[in-house]
């Protein structure tokens, strides 16, 4: 087998192997927004109880939270002792939580923080594979087939996200600890499959891990996260809790650790944190554009799923035990136009450049913000439909793109770390737009629903002193129950309240009732929040545009290893080396 058949054979395991493992990482992060009212139900805990809230965003959040601390730091890992090595762990770990919980045997609380404790061992699973993957497919192909590649991996980690509402709406009515067990298997083919067929064929470079350079990382972005997590809840009287001393600890003392860290790791001799790499225009543009688009998109995907499954389904006669498969079916589309946009988007960048498809996407990505936020609450199923596929095509034509341009303009020996680099943005970002979509929709539930609760329970017969003090229900708490299907009338209420004469209380219990009374406030809130996530998508737009253009022929070039820089030299003869070994040699033929 010629040396050029043995890099064709490899570049193709590489890939379908960090697809696997992208895929089952994303899925695993986003089951749970489906499958969180039967979980609720099968660990026995009431998600409305005041001191259950914390778990209900702990268990949602602390996948993302995990991740976007660890990413970079085990980037940089895999650049010191080897990015294949790593990334193998992580599948590993990932599955080794997996079944850890699938037997969850506790009820209640213990449970819930079971879940958190082992979604947390989760993420360190995932962050080794977020932070390796690219790297590794970077290592295996030539620069101008790169955004081919990074575009089926985007599309993986992407469109992952959304198989997840799928598969845990199928799955979680049926038996809720098969959503955690449904990667098992995968992850055990992977983790066999990744040790005994993937080598590292990138530059290694050996430095001293900046461990205070971590520290100060880790907990800078917890700090700020924790805050984001304790603000959503209610304070000191008032329905958010932006005013409590802890939180505003957490948000100050958060960012000023993170400053903190920026001006350590400029000085520190082997940084966590390459600061250096920004001074690249298409590293920082498109780390930028990236973040944005996070900001703008993550916090999106959970109000369609609170929209649907809490509101139009029920309106539509969808009882609530069919609420959780049903969202997930009427979300396809949005899973579609990233299938379709991702590899063509990469492909179509490694000819033609990747900034005219980046920025389109992110131009596409308001457009269609803006036409879900001018939707009527109740609205027609196919133009909703036409714009959840508009959102897919438009992300997925941004993902591969701009992907490939951020990893082609790093130097070989930090691809790992900038890799990291960028899953820390998009995910940081994730959780921040999750806090950030839930605050503005709250304060829109805030200043309308109480007068919509007492207007609707007046009608229906309670008494104007038990209605108005209903109606000032905690806006998480409501947006909370309509997630989960849960008409919280019959706890607020009571039987002594709902017996009474005049009380309509098969109107007040029935399935209609909740989710009219609060699609309008909630409607208000989240064309709010539509707005603000199309007018971050046009000023990634602009940030895009001004990464500049990298000549085709450039990028070809980098392939040919002619012309280039020293370090996409080296990394192309390494590349060659490692091929022509007799080890790599006998992969490769294993592989055919």
């Amino acid at each position: 087998m010629s040396i050029e058949t043995a890099r064709d054979n490899y570049k193709w395991v590489a890939l379908s192997n960090t697809t696997i493992g992208i895929l089952m990482s994303m899925i695993n992060s986003s089951i749970l927004l489906i499958s969180l009212p039967d979980i609720f139900r099968g660990i026995k805990l009431d998600p409305l109880s005041p001191g259950n809230t914390s778990y209900f965003l702990w268990i949602l959040m602390g996948f993302l939270l995990v991740t976007s601390v660890l990413v970079v730091s085990f980037g940089r890992i895999g650049d010191i002792f080897g990015r294949v090595r790593m990334y193998t762990l992580g599948f590993a770990i990932f599955t080794i939580f997996s079944i850890l919980l699938a037997v969850t045997w506790f009820t209640g609380p213990a449970a819930a923080l079971w879940i958190i404790v082992m979604r947390i061992g989760q993420g360190i699973g995932g962050a080794f594979i977020f932070a390796n993957s690219s790297a590794i497919i970077t290592d295996a192909f030539p620069a101008d087939e790169r955004g081919f590649a990074l575009g089926i991996n985007g599309v993986a980690a992407i469109g992952g996200a959304f198989l997840g509402l799928l598969l845990g709406g199928l799955l979680a009515p049926i038996e809720w600890r098969l959503v955690f067990l449904v990667s098992v298997p995968f992850g055990l083919f992977g983790t066999v499959w990744a040790h005994m067929r993937l080598r590292d064929s990138g530059i290694r470079k050996r430095v001293k891990i900046d461990w205070i350079g971590n520290f100060a990382f880790a907990i800078g972005l917890i700090a700020i996260l924790m805050g984001i997590v304790y603000g959503l809840q209610p304070y000191g009287g008032h329905p958010m809790g932006w005013t409590s001393p802890f939180v505003l600890a957490c948000l100050l003392g958060g960012t000023a650790i993170l400053v903190g860290f920026v001006f350590y790791e400029l000085r520190v001799e082997s940084p966590m944190f390459e600061i250096d790499l920004f001074s690249s225009r298409a590293f920082t543009m498109g780390n930028l554009a990236a973040l944005l688009l996070s900001l703008a998109r993550g916090g999106l995907q959970f109000m369609l799923i609170i929209w649907l499954q809490g509101i139009w389904l029920p309106l539509h006669g969808y009882s609530f035990a069919r609420t959780p498969l049903w969202a997930g079916i009427y979300m396809i589309p949005l899973t579609v136009g990233f299938f379709i946009a991702g590899p063509l988007a990469g492909r179509l960048a490694d000819h033609f450049g990747a900034r005219p498809f980046a920025t389109a996407g992110l131009v596409l990505s308001g457009a269609s913000f803006l036409g879900l936020q001018a939707l009527p609450i109740d609205f027609p199923y196919p133009l909703f439909a036409a714009l959840l596929l508009l959102v897919g095509l438009s992300m997925g034509l941004f993902a591969a793109p701009n992907t490939s341009a951020v990893m082609n303009s790093l130097p070989a020996n930090q691809r790992g770390a900038g890799g990291g680099m960028l899953n820390t943005f998009q995910n940081s970002a994730s959780v921040l737009s999750i806090g950030l979509f839930f605050t503005m929709i709250s304060f829109g539930l805030a200043s309308r629903l109480p007068k919509a609760l007492f207007s609707g329970l007046t009608h229906q017969g309670v008494s104007s002193q038990t209605a108005l003090a209903i109606s000032h229900i905690s806006p998480l708490g409501s947006l909370f129950a309509a997630f989960l299907g849960i008409n919280p009338m019959q706890s607020l209420l009571g039987p002594k309240v709902l017996s009474a004469p005049g009380v309509h209380a098969a109107t007040l219990t029935g399935q209609r009732f909740f989710p009219s009374l609060i699609s309008g406030p909630f409607g208000h809130g989240l064309r709010l929040a539509l707005l603000l996530a199309a007018a971050l998508c046009l000023l990634a737009a602009v940030l895009s545009w001004l990464r500049g253009a990298v000549p085709v022929a450039e990028v070809r070039k980098i392939s040919a290893g002619q012309g280039v820089a020293p370090d996409e030299m080296v990394d192309h003869v390494a590349r060659e080396a490692a091929l022509a070994l007799p080890g790599a040699m006998a992969v490769s033929e294993t592989a055919t």
